[in-house]
């Protein structure tokens, strides 16, 4: 079955918020993604955030992180990658941090997969920006395969947050979706996120627009008896 022209799911959306509406929700975010040019430090520390919020609050975190920055050593991912049994004894009794041993040895673990990638390309805002919007299922499964803790959502935002021009699977994304009749449930499939990749980078192309700008059209054409 043939997709929907993207030009008709943008009048959905306006439909759901006025065309004024729709324009004014845009421009809240309106400059193009780029990826941040930021040290491997600060990777390191987005993505333990990431590791840390998921499944858990994302304001609680956030409040909690100068705390999370003193005790991981600011993210130096040289010092955090050869943390021993001394460190994760000593954070796992630190009370400025949240308490979890899995998440823990997952931000030690990110911290060499950050060294590795940096050691291959030269940094890892190097590698981010060398790998194509058009792959993010690859991208994904890169994450999956050689970082820690980091499952589908928590990257899609890691990624979004840090200025790669990624889609994010919401609930509103996920329904307009179904509705699209690109997947028949939420996409958890090497078969469903291969065709949502194709979907997005269709519309990307008929739109000209990034893929981040997609998926939040998709959300906004979503009403409430959707």
């Amino acid at each position: 079955m043939a997709l929907r022209k993207f030009s008709e799911i943008v009048k959905l959306a306006e439909k759901q918020h006025g065309k004024a509406g729709l324009a004014k929700r845009l421009a809240e975010n309106a400059k193009k993604p780029v990826v941040k040019k930021q040290s491997d430090d600060r990777y390191l520390a987005a993505m333990s955030q990431a590791v840390f919020s998921a499944g858990f609050s994302w304001e609680v975190i956030e409040k909690k992180w100068p705390g999370f920055e003193e005790a991981f050593d600011h993210f130096d991912p040289h010092k955090v990658a050869f943390y021993a049994d001394r460190e994760l004894a000593r954070l796992l009794k630190d009370t400025r941090i949240v308490r979890n041993g899995a998440k823990i040895q997952a931000t030690i673990n990110n911290a060499q997969f950050v060294i590795d990638t940096a050691k291959e390309h030269g940094s890892f805002a190097a590698f981010l920006k060398s790998w194509p919007a058009s792959d993010q299922i690859g991208l994904m499964e890169h994450f999956k395969k050689h970082a820690s803790h980091l499952g589908p959502s928590a990257t899609m935002y890691f990624l979004r947050f840090n200025g790669w021009d990624s889609f994010i699977l919401s609930p509103d994304v996920t329904k307009a979706l179904i509705r699209e009749k690109v997947v028949s449930k939420a996409p958890t499939s090497k078969a469903d996120m291969k065709a949502v990749q194709a979907a997005f980078n269709t519309w990307t192309e008929q739109s000209g627009l990034p893929q981040r700008d997609v998926s939040r059209i998709l959300s906004f054409s979503v009403g409430p008896s959707t």
